[in-house]
């Protein structure tokens, strides 16, 4: 302290200019900032916290119908939790959600980043099949599925008209188990395709074209152009890509509930279904267990979003 006067003293002394003090932010500034904010904060109280907590709530209490109303449910701890594990439906659930994610993820990228690359040679109509292709994101989830429940129906599908013009036997897409599950899958891969495409390409026109012709002149191949320079440096846009559409793809219900509801017999059950269908399937609804498959779903997106945030601050300090 002794030092720091000292030091300024000597500046003053010296005639050197004197350390300036903060300056304090004029109040209308600040009230412009609070009203500026206050619109946000208050949409995600209404819209995120306050569902969280009433679903959090749910989940931990004994709701019947009459109490939903009342309010009067009591407290049962982790009991709902404990009930959705022990429920034979659980493991299934499980697994088809992960199943339906992965495969999902994988198919929608892979052919999203195959269509970008495709579409960045800027080729003759590329703007025009490039805005055909961004249809099924364009159509209403309700539309997208009732288009494919009619064309994978067993009996009046295209599909299967299509199969039986080239020999093959037709399929039961929607009441086989074997196949129910699949065909959700190839439904929401096509709604999903055009929203990698539009994001990955976004990121293909940030990277310099210096880079491709230098390594054209070395003599790189077009596959090693991609592997070696397109694939790296669209990794921060990759990452937010499958963020994105991992939490997107977890909550996916209006498709599987118009294709198939769920079943046949549980065969393309996910937590998002079983979820619905515990909370308002049944004439009599288990609020709570309802709540608790669904606070499973917020927590797989929150641990995967946590995962994503600290490989981002990795790669920045890296």
């Amino acid at each position: 302290m002794s030092a720091t006067l000292q030091k300024s003293d000597h500046r003053a002394t010296l005639g050197g200019p004197a350390p300036a003090a903060p300056r304090r932010r004029p109040a209308s500034q600040q009230w412009a900032a609070w009203a500026f904010l206050t619109p946000v904060t208050l949409y995600l109280i209404l819209f995120y916290a306050y569902p969280l907590y009433r679903n959090l709530d749910l989940s931990l209490r004994h709701y019947t119908v009459r109490s939903f109303v009342q309010g009067d449910a009591p407290f049962t701890g982790l009991a709902n939790y404990r009930t959705v594990f022990d429920d034979p439906t659980f493991a299934p659930a499980l697994l088809h959600t992960a199943v339906f994610t992965a495969v999902c993820l994988l198919f929608q990228y892979a052919i999203g980043l195959a269509l970008a690359v495709f579409f960045h040679q800027h080729f003759r109509l590329s703007a025009t099949l490039r805005a055909l292709f961004l249809v099924p994101w364009l159509l209403s989830l309700i539309v997208s599925a009732s288009t494919w429940s009619w064309m994978l129906n067993s009996e009046s599908g295209v599909v299967n008209a299509l199969l039986s013009a080239v020999g093959i036997d037709p399929v039961n897409w929607l009441t086989s188990p074997d196949w129910s599950l699949t065909s959700v899958i190839i439904a929401n891969i096509w709604i999903g395709v055009p929203f990698n495409l539009v994001v990955l390409y976004s990121g293909l026109q940030s990277i310099p074209t210096s880079l491709y012709e230098a390594a054209a002149i070395d003599g790189a191949n077009a596959w090693q152009r991609f592997w070696r320079i397109t694939f790296p440096l669209l990794r921060p846009v990759s990452a937010i890509t499958l963020l994105l559409g991992l939490v997107y793809t977890l909550k996916v219900f209006d498709i599987i509930w118009i294709m198939t509801k769920g079943g046949p017999a549980d065969a393309s059950t996910t937590f998002a279904t079983w979820s619905y269908q515990l909370g308002f399937g049944n004439l009599v609804p288990a609020f709570g267990p309802g709540a608790a498959v669904g606070n499973l779903l917020v927590v797989a997106a929150l641990v995967f979003g946590l995962i994503y945030v600290r490989a981002q601050r990795k790669q920045a300090l890296s």
